[in-house]
């Protein structure tokens, strides 16, 4: 089995705490007919460079039931900055258009197989797999990128036709593994493509 979540599988369960204090489930946005989930953090350069262009595709989408779920599973062993109280703090000041979540075990980052921050998984209204992957071709500088493989992936599934490219490599930061190195990645978790 690959290490992370293939076309076609079905969006693992979970239940984490949220910056708004709350706690979601996946059943919390059985009403989106679609839901973005994706591993992002608060430092991260590529998800800074890239946070802008992912509120904007949320905001595009909203009204035609697509919901975005961030997901913060970086161990603040290895980076301090990702803690609870700093994902309070971040979301303070940039009012995101998702619910932010943190992933303490990192079992839910285990169950997708995310494998750096950010890293989207695009799921329908089965909550079947359909994307997964980069959000853009250059996160780390937005101003440069040429392609927006989630912005293209969400407007060819809500138009009825299969998405195109449904597989690319996530660009980003290694998610940070509690008690491993900074850039450590499990042997199984390769490029996807």
């Amino acid at each position: 089995m690959s290490f992370t979540l293939t076309i076609g599988e079905q969006a693992p369960a979970f239940e984490l705490a949220a910056t708004d204090g709350n706690r979601y489930s996946l059943d919390s946005f059985a009403d989106a007919d679609v839901l973005v989930v994706f591993f992002t953090c608060n430092h991260c350069p590529f998800v800074v460079g890239s946070d802008e262009v992912t509120r904007a595709t949320a905001l595009k989408y909203e009204e035609q039931g697509v919901r975005f779920v961030g997901i913060n599973a970086n161990s603040v062993n290895t980076h301090p900055d990702d803690s609870y109280e700093h994902m309070v703090k971040r979301m303070a000041e940039q009012q995101f258009p998702w619910v932010y979540l943190r992933d303490e075990s990192q079992e839910v980052a285990k169950a997708y197989g995310a494998l750096r921050t950010p890293h989207f998984y695009v799921f329908d209204k089965d909550r079947k797999l359909i994307y997964t992957g980069r959000g853009v071709d250059n996160p780390r500088e937005t101003s440069k990128m040429e392609v927006n493989d989630l912005d293209r992936a969400l407007m060819e599934h809500l138009s009825g036709q299969p998405v195109s490219v449904p597989l690319t490599n996530p660009i980003g930061c290694n998610v940070k593994w509690d008690g491993q190195d900074a850039h450590w990645m499990p042997a199984e978790a390769c490029d996807l493509v």
